[in-house]
């Protein structure tokens, strides 16, 4: 099973709400997923992010791969550093 870190959309029409998810690349993008890590917010000014970190780091290490948004979203949390320098250290 290739498991994907993505945006699922939510919310209301021209008002998005994204939950960011861990789910099977074969499913479509809002179908079911595995487990939610957090949530982005595009229209906050600034935009809302809310991510469990120990729950991205626990699916990155098992071999998710995160879309290039998703990878956008953790790298301004700082989880993409933190994953790599754990990488590294091993």
């Amino acid at each position: 099973m290739a498991v994907k870190l993505r945006l699922k959309r939510m919310g209301a029409k021209k008002a998005p709400f994204y939950r960011i998810v861990a789910a099977d690349s074969r499913f479509p993008r809002d179908g079911r997923d595995i487990e939610v890590i957090g949530t982005y917010n595009p229209t906050c000014n600034p935009a809302e992010i809310h991510v469990d970190a120990e729950l991205a780091m626990k699916w990155l290490k098992n071999g998710a791969q995160p879309s290039d948004t998703v990878r956008n979203i953790l790298s301004k949390e700082g989880i993409m550093k933190r994953y790599h320098d754990e990488k590294r250290a091993k």
